[in-house]
């Protein structure tokens, strides 16, 4: 068993504790020895104690560990991309929760896996939802695939508001306890935008035959329409570590543990279209999906140094959707060959990104002088 980690070592020294690693890798050097100390000499000289990494080479080795049968990817960011497509490469079954993996390389990811004969089994709750109702019917029988969303905390916010919204704002989703920057694509929908790009991949689905419906109640995590007007759906609570078991099991089925729906509380399922002027990132992912190439890797790279600047306050919350906007009108309009061209075409978008970020910053600056200006002659 290994075990790849950034920096939470207070996490990873219980986890090693419990689960007595062959191996394990953390963010860089000065974690590492941190990690070594904290482990105690006793700890480094037992024959059970684990090798220490890190580093790109670190996840590397955790991914291709040749003890391990099934690699979970739930690296945050595109730091994951290289060890996923390391573990399909070497012939590992992969439970991907990373979902920047097929978004910023999607053609590349999934043409190793059906070269090698990999299974990705996705542990987001709506391509789980989806695999799950996918059971159900042939691929020729599917109609279209349903994507659900929440809505997230704006879903009922006026847009002159949300352009006011503050980062505690956008961090209170109604639904779902996540990191903050996927609680931000929530709030933005930019999520739903990502999850499009990656059922296209994962099941093999024309984008036009995906669509995208809210939600709130997030019971109904996805559904399946079949040819004959049969719709299947998959129901459960917002509890994660369903769908990270069904991926872990399959194609077996283990008991619940006391993770189950709750079906005296629920007393409504309600349905309502995405406001296409309210979440435009959603308009945007599609045409990153339609243009291909490099598009997407900028998508998902411009959307990440956006969120970054509005929960440092740098940027407000619409500025996202025009960072990324701006990201992809500028963005050269390449294929991706290998795993090296997507961190080149990653590292390019968010230069671009950081440069519409310092624009806007200037702008809004200068605005703000000129009104103070005003102020004074009046």
């Amino acid at each position: 068993m290994a075990l790849a980690a950034g920096g939470n070592l207070e996490e990873l020294a219980g986890q090693i504790a419990r689960h007595r690693p062959q191996l394990v890798s953390v963010s860089d050097a000065a974690k590492a020895a941190e990690l070594r100390e904290r482990l105690g000499p006793s700890a480094n000289g037992r024959q059970d104690s684990p090798e220490i990494q890190h580093g790109r080479e670190g996840l590397l080795s955790v991914a291709t560990h040749p003890d391990a049968a099934v690699v979970v990817s739930a690296a945050v960011g595109v730091v994951g991309l290289e060890a996923t497509y390391a573990a399909v490469q070497a012939g590992k079954r992969v439970a991907l929760s990373n979902k920047e993996v097929l978004v910023a390389a999607g053609a590349l990811v999934m043409a190793a896996a059906k070269a090698k004969g990999v299974e990705l089994l996705p542990v987001d709750s709506e391509h789980n939802a989806i695999h799950q109702c996918l059971r159900a019917g042939r691929q020729c029988e599917v109609r279209r695939l349903i994507l659900t969303a929440s809505g997230g905390p704006f879903l009922r916010t006026p847009m002159a508001q949300m352009a006011q919204a503050a980062p505690e704002q956008a961090l209170a989703h109604p639904n779902w306890r996540m990191g903050r920057r996927i609680t931000v694509d929530s709030a933005t929908l930019v999520n739903k935008g990502f999850e499009v790009i990656e059922a296209h991949w994962l099941f093999g689905v024309d984008p036009k035959r995906i669509d995208v419906i809210i939600h709130p109640q997030s019971t109904i995590h996805s559904m399946v329409e079949y040819v004959d007007g049969s719709i299947l759906a998959q129901l459960g609570p917002t509890d994660m570590r369903m769908p990270i078991r069904y991926a872990l099991t399959y194609p077996e089925r283990e008991g619940a543990n006391g993770v189950e729906l709750n079906w005296d509380a629920m007393r409504r399922l309600d349905f309502q279209k995405v406001p296409p002027r309210k979440f435009p990132c959603l308009r945007l992912a599609r045409r990153a999906l339609q243009e291909g190439g490099a598009q997407t890797c900028a998508l998902n790279a411009a959307d990440e140094v956006a969120v970054e600047a509005f929960l440092e306050r740098r940027l407000p919350f619409p500025g996202i959707a025009r960072v990324i906007e701006g990201v992809l009108d500028r963005m050269p309009k390449v294929a991706l060959g290998s795993i090296d061209d997507v961190l080149a075409a990653d590292g390019e978008a968010r230069r671009l990104a950081r440069q519409e970020i310092e624009a806007r910053a200037e702008s809004a600056q200068s605005a703000t002088v000129g009104d103070s200006e005003v102020d004074r002659v009046e």
